[in-house]
């Protein structure tokens, strides 16, 4: 069976996202659009409009048109906001890096993106330099001023020049279900990490889907902590609140006590966070020195949250709070738990499907649509699913099937309202902060290691992190967990490190050869118990 979302459809807005964002900014041209939090300086919708544009005509003039991509490597500042706008206005996307990415990783999504302009801060621009010397990068612009690189605000200056108005655009988009606005990377349900294409329409789509949900309006501050590069950080709290006219406060790196003293300070009254953060404020010290009474509601997301917690958190705060899920392939929202009428049993749920969204719950091995109870894969099919894997026609076909199902990886059940609890994974990402973490790329790593024979890297549960990396390995030699520990942590992101060694006799796998790591993950549950 299918389930319907219990919400009205909607009706996709078919134009560009900056016209969906910004196009008509009515009395908001004076409102703090963001306040940058450690300083803050304000950016209000009119200089946000009108510098982004700015930027679309100077990124214009040096070839950014239909296909480019420019990359954005940054923490997050109000300032991202309008170099991804600019990119999307000038006719071009954006691919995002985290900048805790390795230089290998750099390299391997500017080359696989194809792109040629850089974006960064000062304190990166070193390591942008290295990576760009790898890559077809042309220019490297930063936000501020550095020796070397190109001022983004030279870059706005550019656009602005010459008499040209400063509300006059590049020639833009074509059509916004087939022009891409940007391309963020994912592992998918296994293996590397791959290009996501997101079209304006999906992304507008999307917003327009969680919007109706009433997630945020105008007359709120919504802090930004989660990281713009990342889909939940990019889409749900910087492009929604700006579509609802909310203010934005932007965090560059996350620390409690400064996240604590930015919702006093600014006032916050929605927090968009994951489950690390959300037990930190259940639990730590800390929070009773702070005055977060102004906090309407919390949502947590990326990963699930335990009802436990989110319980805790809720008679500690004093607020509601709520959970949603999405994945990067699905621009990313599907189901929203949100309002004062959800009850209280429905806590540890996601909810159910967002506007314009339908789900099945399919069982893993029959293949079978299973109704209310039934234990199988999430499928889920709406406008917002991506329009496919970047070069990897074979990687699309596995994750959207011809009827448009996105097979979301992730073992669900429904209830008679439609409510989902996620279960478990059939895929084998790992779930490290909100972070995946995908075990092939740590397995293939760790068999580099002239003392190791084999490895299956699983998950394990841990109460800060959600889930932690565990290598279970096969010895071709002398060597230490520690050992392969440090290995591992010289050579990936720092969300990627192997946080346990086990070595064991032999790696159980199926007559093909393919890693059981069921099996493996049910043994370590079975010791944690």
């Amino acid at each position: 069976m299918i389930f319907h979302s219990p919400h009205p459809p909607i009706t996709v807005p078919e134009e560009s996202f900056s016209d969906y964002l910004l196009g008509s900014l009515g009395d908001r041209r004076d409102k703090p659009a963001f306040i940058e939090g450690p300083s803050g300086r304000v950016v209000t919708y009119g200089q946000l409009r009108d510098q982004a544009r700015a930027a679309a005509r100077g990124l214009a003039a040096r070839g950014l048109g239909r296909g480019g991509v420019v990359a954005i490597c940054s923490p997050n500042l109000p300032e991202y906001a309008t170099a991804f706008l600019a990119a999307g206005m000038a006719g071009g996307c954006s691919t995002t890096l985290n900048p805790l990415s390795t230089d290998d990783e750099l390299v391997s999504q500017l080359n696989d993106s194809g792109a040629r302009w850089f974006i960064t801060v000062p304190p990166l621009l070193d390591r942008a330099r290295a990576v760009a010397a790898r890559t077809g990068i042309e220019e490297i612009f930063v936000f501020g001023e550095a020796e070397g690189a190109t001022a983004f605000a030279d870059l706005i200056a550019d656009g602005m020049k010459d008499g040209m108005r400063s509300d006059a655009v590049p020639a833009g988009i074509g059509d916004p279900a087939e022009d891409l606005l940007t391309l963020p990377y994912s592992s998918g349900t296994t293996g590397v990490s791959k290009g996501v294409m997101l079209t304006h329409r999906n992304l507008v789509a999307n917003i327009e889907q969680f919007s109706a949900v009433g997630l945020v309006d105008a007359g709120d501050v919504v802090l930004a902590v989660l990281p713009f590069f990342h889909i939940y950080g990019m889409v749900v709290v910087m492009s929604g609140a700006l579509r609802a006219g909310a203010t934005v406060v932007t965090m560059p790196r996350f620390d409690l006590e400064e996240f604590l003293g930015a919702i006093q300070r600014y006032r916050a009254t929605s927090l968009y966070l994951v489950p690390p953060i959300v037990l930190g404020l259940a639990k730590h010290p800390a929070v009773d020195g702070y005055d977060l009474s102004s906090v309407n509601w919390i949502m947590s997301g990326a990963a699930p949250l335990g009802e436990e917690i989110a319980l805790a958190c809720q008679e500690r705060i004093g607020c509601r709070v709520f959970q949603g899920y999405g994945l990067t392939e699905a621009s990313p929202v599907t189901h929203v738990c949100f309002g004062d009428n959800v009850d209280e049993d429905k806590i540890g749920t996601i909810g159910p499907t967002i506007p314009s969204t339908e789900m099945m719950i399919v069982d893993l091995e029959s293949g079978e649509a299973l109704g209310p109870g039934g234990e199988g894969e999430v499928w889920v099919r709406g406008p917002q699913v991506m329009k496919g894997y970047l070069g990897n026609p074979e990687a699309t076909a596995a994750t959207v099937d011809a009827e448009g199902w996105l097979h979301t990886g992730d073992v669900g059940r429904a209830d008679e309202d439609g409510y989902v609890t996620i279960v478990d994974r059939a895929k084998e990402l790992i779930k490290y902060k909100g972070y995946q973490v995908a075990p092939a790329e740590l397995e293939d790593l760790l068999l580099a290691h002239p003392a190791v024979a084999d490895v299956a890297v699983i998950p394990v549960a841990d109460e800060e992190a959600g889930e932690i990396p565990k290598a279970c390995v096969v010895r071709a030699g002398e060597v230490s967990g520690e050992e392969l520990m440090r290995y591992v942590s010289e050579r990936v992101a720092p969300q990627k490190k192997i946080r346990a060694v086990e070595f064991l006799e032999e790696i159980p796998k199926s007559a093909s050869g393919k890693i059981l790591r069921r099996f493996l993950v049910e043994r370590e549950r079975a010791a944690a118990s």
